[in-house]
């Protein structure tokens, strides 16, 4: 079970400069034969819309294979962010990572 399920762990600011880099690498992952990517957003500060754009580019390429993409541990400005933009109907959200393993766990 572990093995299908990808952390990916941001932190600091995700905008523009950056946010190409996040979809590769979460795109990537779909090459390890993920079932789940987890993007942990715990200790990110400050989220932009390219980095929800670049979120949602690989939400729909991770979907395409089958694998799932879904975040945990938002703060209130990306939550605020995701809620503006309808995307907090789209992603599943976690309140924090041990929340999401208890779920997917229940679920096996």
């Amino acid at each position: 079970m572990d093995n299908q399920v990808q952390i990916v762990k941001l932190n600091g600011i995700i905008n523009t400069n950056n946010s190409q880099n996040l979809r590769q690498n979460i795109t990537e992952l779909q090459e390890s034969g993920a079932k789940i990517v987890l993007v942990d957003c715990q200790d990110v500060t400050f989220m932009d819309s390219s980095a929800l754009g670049a979120l949602v580019l690989a939400f729909k390429a991770l979907r395409a294979t089958g694998t799932k993409l879904v975040l945990c541990s938002i703060n209130e400005q990306v939550r605020i962010l995701f809620e503006l933009t309808g995307m907090d109907k789209v992603f599943e959200i976690f309140p924090s990572q041990d929340e999401f393993h208890q779920v997917v766990l229940s679920k096996n």
